[in-house]
């Protein structure tokens, strides 16, 4: 029987959509009363800090092709019109979703734990004082008041920037109504804390404060009415990088100009005046659908602030210390374990500071001639830049800086610049390709006079910060024909240098896509020839028609497929006769599942692969990535056992994707199977059980679904020793 096409809309998920399901099992973390109680408010701040960038690019994209007359419909057959009116329905019900949990869930449940958000009638005389005190300080030499007249113009409202606005009328002379608007500064902390009682945290919104105190502001005006808002603008950066002689200079003005970019949403009290309310709209050019009536502070993501401000650690999840690299060798010489052996590290229950202790070893270590790497994020005060500034002094530097890295520009411009006055040789990548790949390379003269390379690759950001709370995969390696490829890819980004192949390695945008689907077409030819055909994928996004496509293909030929999504997922699982045998699950709990792993049974040679890919178009054909290959039979053992086996086997954070685009929890995880269900089993806890020696791998159930065909790997002997 041939197999069906699969070039059908109905075979496909709405990219968008597929997004806003993934936002609501976030709001569900936030709903979770198994959670701690501040965890649950730091999920809540996500889904909202989510949303606006959600806003910010993605409704942003799809009102851009609209106004330009774009009506192609994507792989799903929904064309723009209609996915912005589809997408406009669900985010105005996660919108009330949000506010319900925050006003009838996490706000009664914190002042049940003396943790009150209060209004600031119901402070008592010394909170009253302070506010008052702190007011004329800090907030009221900040604040510039205007009222709109044909003398003074609406003011330049800045991205996501907290303003208020007030109907005003004279006290005398006139009976007209005026508008003032009052935008605050961000280095104003947009949540208070302020004196209580023993054992109490109580908290004010400086919103409330700020229209407290704009009758002082506005002098001889009535104030009618007064209302937050908050304005998302359009944050895509519109680069023509073949004009650019400057690619820093141009990335640097067109942030600024994000600042201003068309608004797409605004936020504003839901007790705000029609009149506020329509003068606004009319100024910022607003649609009725992109106003977003809030029952609470405009800006939710800012309720993160009390997660940070309360040290209550019973309403925190547990602190755990993430496992540290021990070397066996006598020197305790990193270098010389690594040429012993590759090392696999898994964040954040194996500690980063493996790979800055690899990065700073190279700095201090005089046989080390030279240090390449490429930075994606690196964060505020990064002590990889650090390192690498002090390399510079006595090595050969050089380092690729992505500086269209979303939200991350202008951190990066900054480093860019402090690395190019240290001495560091510094490139920002190709034309057109954003630099994705996490890749160091060091070059070292041994002890023995042989030039050797070693490389760290990984699967996340060289960001210290959130090493803590990613979960990510780090590989380093001596491997000749690994470093050697990998200098390759240096080469290309460097000098857009050709090479025909960069075998062992999956280069986008040269052939990551080509040879992922081949990889994937041979698990069919596999199971067609009776031999063990399986893939297990773990990602963040499954977004590429072509990948899609031949994941239909190799279930229609009998593949067994398991993928672990965390965000969008365009494949259709389930499907009669086209993805019966393809499984997708969601993993959301306490850490960010950011790794990236492909693993291929190839017919009992199996076959794992890590990188920095997603399978989405703008990874495989619109970035430089690096996905490559795990050779040793124990690290490959470790990666499909140890952690993809934990992964399909939770029941606690895994929500399976259904063949209409909703998700449901894996099982109904009860605490005990004599009460009827699986056992719970978190990944994510078991994993810091690891991590901390007071768990096993024989603590791992059965996985949900699992084939009765389990891969075989392609050095069995090595593996039983272990």
């Amino acid at each position: 029987m041939p197999p069906l096409s699969t070039d059908k809309p109905q075979y496909f998920l709405n990219r968008e959509l597929s997004w806003l399901k993934f936002n609501e099992r976030v709001l569900e973390e936030a709903e979770d009363q198994g959670n701690p109680l501040l965890e649950r408010v730091k999920f809540l701040s996500i889904t909202a800090s989510n949303l606006d960038e959600f806003f910010e690019v993605r409704v942003a994209g799809v009102l851009q092709r609209i106004e330009d007359g774009y009506t192609a419909p994507g792989p799903d057959g929904m064309p723009p019109e209609q996915e912005l009116e589809q997408v406009i329905h669900v985010t105005k019900r996660f919108v009330d979703a949000q506010y319900s949990c925050w006003n009838d869930q996490l706000r009664p449940a914190l002042a049940e734990h003396g943790i009150r958000i209060l209004e600031l009638s119901e402070l008592d005389t010394n909170a009253s004082d302070f506010l008052e005190e702190y007011c004329e300080r800090e907030v009221d030499p900040l604040l510039t008041p205007i009222t709109i007249d044909p003398a003074h113009p609406f003011p330049r409202v800045v991205n996501k920037a907290l303003c208020l606005a007030f109907l005003l009328r004279r006290r005398r002379r006139s009976s007209a109504v005026y508008m003032g608007v009052i935008t605050v500064p961000r280095s104003l902390p947009r949540v208070l804390r302020v004196p209580s009682g023993e054992g109490t945290h109580d908290y004010v919104f400086l919103a409330d404060l700020v229209a407290s105190h704009a009758a002082k502001m506005y002098r001889g005006y009535e104030i009618i009415s007064a209302a937050a808002f908050r304005v998302t603008r359009n944050s895509n950066l519109y680069l023509q990088e073949e004009e650019s002689r400057n690619l820093l200079e141009s990335v640097r003005t067109e942030l600024h100009n994000r600042r201003k970019g068309d608004a797409v949403r605004m936020e504003i009290a839901a007790d705000a005046a029609p009149e506020i309310v329509e003068r606004l709209r009319g100024n910022f050019g607003l649609e009725e659908w992109q106003v977003f009536r809030t029952n609470g502070p405009v800006n939710l993501s800012r309720v993160s602030s009390v997660y940070e401000q309360t040290q209550r650690p019973d309403l925190k999840f547990r602190a755990f210390v993430p496992r540290e690299l021990h070397l066996t060798g006598k020197s305790r010489d990193v270098f010389e374990e690594i040429r012993k052996h590759d090392i696999l590290l898994h964040h954040p229950f194996d500690s980063f500071s493996a790979v800055l202790g690899f990065i700073e070893t190279a700095v201090k270590d005089p046989h080390v001639i030279s240090v390449r790497q490429t930075l994606y994020r690196t964060g505020e005060d990064s002590p990889i830049v650090q390192a690498l500034l002090e390399a510079a002094a006595t090595k050969e530097v050089t380092v690729v800086v992505e500086l269209k890295a979303r939200f991350d520009e202008a951190s990066n411009i900054r480093w860019a610049r402090a690395l190019e006055d240290g001495g560091v040789q510094v490139f920002h990548g190709l034309v057109g390709l954003k630099t994705h790949c996490k890749l160091t390379l060091l070059v070292r003269r041994d002890p023995d006079n042989v030039i050797r390379r070693y490389a760290h690759l990984g699967t996340g950001n060289y960001n210290y910060v959130t090493s803590r709370f990613y979960t990510d995969l780090s590989l380093l390696t001596a491997d000749e024909e690994v470093t050697e490829a990998v200098q390759e890819v240096f080469n290309f980004l460097t000098a857009y240098a050709d090479h025909p192949h960069y075998d062992p390695l999956l280069v986008s945008p040269v052939d990551c896509a080509e040879r992922t689907i081949a990889l994937i077409d041979r698990e069919a030819e596999h199971a067609r020839g009776g031999r063990p055909a399986r893939i297990i994928a773990k990602m963040n996004a499954l977004l590429d028609k072509a990948v899609i496509q031949a994941l239909y293909r190799a279930s229609q030929a009998g593949v067994e497929v398991d993928l672990i999504v965390r965000g969008m997922c365009a494949l259709r699982p389930g499907v009669r006769g086209v993805s019966d045998r393809i499984r997708v699950r969601s993993i959301v709990g306490r850490f960010l599942e950011h790794s990236r792993i492909y693993t291929f049974a190839n017919g009992g040679d199996e076959q794992v692969y890590l990188g920095s890919a997603d399978w989405m178009p703008r990874n495989l054909y619109e970035r430089v990535e690096v996905v490559f290959p795990i050779f040793d039979p124990l690290l490959k053992q470790r990666v499909r056992q140890e952690i993809l086996e934990s992964y399909l086997a939770d029941n606690a954070k895994s929500r399976i994707l259904q063949s209409d685009g909703d998700y449901a929890r894996a099982a109904s995880p009860s605490r005990s199977s004599r009460r009827g269900g699986a056992p719970r089993f978190n990944a994510q806890e078991f994993l810091i059980g690891l991590a901390e020696g007071h768990a096993s791998l024989a603590s791992i159930p059965p996985a949900f679904a699992r084939p009765r065909r389990l891969l075989r790997s392609r050095s069995p002997q090595k593996v039983e020793q272990a």
